[in-house]
């Protein structure tokens, strides 16, 4: 998990900055911090990864902030004023937000960071791992490689992960967390509800709130997870 802090002066505008934190599976919020004087006694005794911080606060800018401090964690500027980009760049900013930002913009830039502290998909661990366009699973007391590009969908269920392929008619049932298989995949594959991640490259309909997949597979899509679905939808509209 990558821990962040979340910083600006304005409560409506850390309210939404904070949702968008929770609806990341790889971030986990550290606090949120209405000045840059607050977050600098956070960081005195919580480690921090990112700080997503607003330039123009009372007491201390978030500009001036950054530039105090002695370890860096990654920087995302968040600002109304574009005229700050370059001067956040030279703080090594990883990315610039600029006000009002949707959570398409917000997810870019937590992806930046996620290339840049989680380990690379070519690494493997003891439940799985990503190497080039394939995964490694156990299932069946043996490990398995399952092309990425053959996954339509997968269901959670407690403990365990059923792999929807288009080769086979049986999915692949592995020990797994939902949470570890969808930091381990890429950004063509979505979370929809607590129990699928769908390939997107595989929906063939979206009808109200189900996903279809074919004529036979409709999948629900969860409260929690239709503002990143339509926010997908949106930016792969064609149309009035």
């Amino acid at each position: 998990m990558i821990r962040v802090l979340a910083i600006d002066d304005e409560p409506l505008a850390l309210q939404q900055l904070v949702s968008y934190i929770r609806k990341i599976p790889f971030f986990e919020l550290v606090a949120q911090c209405q000045s840059a004087l607050e977050a600098r006694k956070v960081m005195d005794c919580e480690p921090v990864d990112a700080l997503f911080c607003d330039i123009n606060m009372p007491d201390l800018s978030g500009m001036d902030f950054v530039k105090q401090l002695p370890v860096r964690p990654i920087i995302v500027f968040t600002t109304a004023y574009s005229e700050y980009a370059v001067e956040g760049y030279k703080v090594d900013a990883i990315d610039y937000l600029l006000k009002p930002f949707g959570f398409v913009d917000f997810q870019r830039a937590a992806l930046k960071i996620k290339e840049k502290l989680l380990p690379r998909p070519s690494q493997l661990t003891e439940e799985g791992g990503v190497e080039g366009g394939s995964i490694f699973v156990k299932t069946d007391y043996k490990t398995v490689r399952i092309t990425l590009s053959d996954i339509r969908y997968i269901e959670g269920m407690s403990e365990y992960l059923k792999i929807y392929l288009d080769s086979q008619s049986k999915p692949v049932i592995t020990l797994l967390s939902m949470k570890k298989m969808e930091d381990f995949l890429p950004s063509n594959f979505m979370r929809i509800h607590r129990s699928y991640i769908v390939n997107l490259d595989k929906v063939q309909e979206v009808n109200k709130n189900r996903i279809i997949m074919d004529a036979d597979t409709y999948l629900p899509i969860g409260d929690n997870y239709k503002e990143q679905f339509n926010d997908y939808l949106s930016n792969h509209y064609l149309g009035k």
